[in-house]
């Protein structure tokens, strides 16, 4: 589902997370593949939107995730999955992800936040 951005400010904060949170999300997914008994590869989709699933295989079991879905859970405080059937969701930026004094990218928390999620997704996966 594709997120709305509802502000100015707030759409340059997407923009100043997305691609770190992406670079986040694809280096923990690799992590979490060196010590599990999945197997992953990534796969170009285009519906609804352009982007990239992870592709995760164990003895026949197969599991899709969409790497922008793990993004947006990164970078938004209320991103919810459970509303997948619209169009869009109004989203609230993690602005505790943004150094308060710099504006810039504070590393350490996406770090903490996208780790804590991608663990979250594969110890999930049992389920």
């Amino acid at each position: 589902m594709k997120p709305k951005i509802t502000s100015p400010i707030a759409w340059k904060q997407a923009e100043l997370l997305m691609q770190p949170a992406l670079i986040r999300v694809i280096d923990n997914i690799r992590k979490q593949l060196e010590d599990s008994v999945w197997t992953g590869t990534y796969q170009e989709v285009q519906t609804p939107f352009p982007g990239y699933q992870l592709i995760l295989e164990r003895q026949g079991d197969r599991r899709c995730i969409d790497i922008w879905e793990l993004c947006y859970r990164v970078c938004f405080v209320n991103y919810n999955l459970a509303h997948s059937d619209r169009q869009s969701q109004e989203v609230e930026i993690d602005t505790r992800l943004i150094e308060e004094d710099t504006g810039d990218v504070d590393w350490m928390r996406l770090d903490a936040k996208t780790s804590q999620l991608i663990q979250e997704v594969f110890a999930n996966l049992a389920n």
